[in-house]
Formats: structure tokens, sequence, C-alpha cells
């Protein structure tokens, strides 16, 4: 059986240890002079347009006044998170096993297809990838720069691996592999196997009873892994 594995990647493959919220702290000043309650606002699980509308929103904004920023927003974003991933003594933090996973998984060409599935915009994506050193895995995927609902992403990745392999992967031929409930229920409607890992902020409880078909605590047990992802689950 060909599977399309997609990987989220906050929480899930790396951490920069708070450099991404910082960057986006100094965007949202810079952009629209507030950040919103940021401090206490989390992030994970959504798109990186959604979480600018909310901070924002909640900040008194409008839709229209958010929307006007964005332009400007975005290279801005992308200029502090870059100087946030290169400044001296800064090392983005990847999760167990996620090298050895992706090695295997690379090894299987042909029977398996690579792909991202993150609330992440795509030039922000590459860069904390880029910043631990595995941005060489992924060829495709699909971004908060797609849509800003994240429900909405599978389809998109889906279709790119089709257009990349020649291959039109149905059901649990998709693998979605994520930290939050989102990541978990975002493949529903495809109806994709969901596999969780504990290593973000939920853990295992929280994860299976959103539905995950297998739950890790990280991914470290490469083998044990690859018999989920490969194996049929």
């Amino acid at each position: 059986m060909r599977r399309l594995i997609l990987f989220d990647i906050d929480g899930t493959i790396l951490s920069t240890r708070g450099a991404a919220r910082v960057a986006f702290h100094r965007a949202l000043l810079e952009v629209y002079g507030t950040a919103g309650p940021i401090a206490t606002h989390r992030f994970d699980g959504k798109t990186d347009p959604q979480i600018v509308r909310e901070l924002l929103t909640m900040g008194g904004l409008t839709d229209a006044a958010i929307d006007q920023g964005f332009t400007a927003f975005w290279p801005t974003y992308l200029r502090n998170l870059a100087a946030e991933l290169t400044r001296p003594g800064y090392e983005t933090f990847v999760y167990p096993g996620i090298p050895e996973l992706l090695v295997a998984l690379a090894r299987r060409n042909g029977q398996v297809a690579l792909g991202l599935l993150t609330g992440n915009i795509e030039a922000g994506a590459a860069l904390k990838l880029q910043s631990a050193g595995l941005d060489r895995f992924f060829a495709f995927g699909a971004y908060g720069s797609d849509a800003e609902v994240r429900s909405d992403l599978p389809a998109v990745a889906v279709r790119r691996a089709r257009e990349l392999t020649g291959h039109e992967y149905r059901g649990r031929d998709i693998v979605v592999i994520g930290d939050t409930p989102a990541d978990v229920t975002c493949g529903r409607a495809l109806g994709v196997l969901s596999v969780a890992v504990a290593t973000g902020s939920h853990d295992a409880v929280d994860l299976a009873a959103a539905g995950a078909d297998h739950v890790f605590p990280d991914l470290a047990d490469t083998s044990g892994v690859l018999d989920v992802l490969i194996g049929g689950g």
C-alpha cells in the first residue's frame, strides 16, 4: 500500500523554544501597534493567520483592519523569525526520534510520500525546518498561507501529493501526524488515519479523546511507529 504521510511541525517535529512567539509579538507591534493578549494566548493547533486574527480581534481591531495589514505583516514576521532563529546561542529543539523516523521514511521513496500539514505559512515552515536541518525531507505540503481554516488544509496536501506523484491517495492511505486535537480532527472528512504524539501541550488522554487512531508519547520508537504508518494501522 502506498502511503501519504503528513507531518505537523510545531510540537510534533520541533520546538522553536518561544522564538516564533517572540517574532509574532514584535511583528504585530510593528505593523498593527498591538499584539493583543499574546502572553496568554494559545498558538497550538491553529494556522498563523488564525492566530493573528484572534489576537488582533481581542485587541480591538476589525477584520477589515486586520486584512489590510496582512500584506505588511507576513514579511515583517518572517524577518523577525529569521533573526530569532539565527541569534547567537539559539538552537531549535527536535523531538525524540524525529530524525531517525524521517530517514527511515525517506528510504521508502515510492512507497511513501512525505509532506507537511501545518498552520505555519509556507516561508515560516521553511525557516523552522531549515533551522533544524530537516527541510530536505519535505518536497510539498499544505500551509497556513493556503487557508486560514485548518480543516481546509488536508485536501490541499492531498491534491499536491497527487500532482507530484501521479498517485491518488484516499482515506486511510493518508496519515496525519500531529500533537493537538485539531491535528486529529482536521482530516476527519477525508477519513484519514490519525496518529497523535504527546510531545506538545496535550497529553495522551486528550488526544485519544479527540479520536486519534494511535497515540504515542513521542516518536522515538522508530520500528513501532513505522508499523503503524506503513503497516496499515
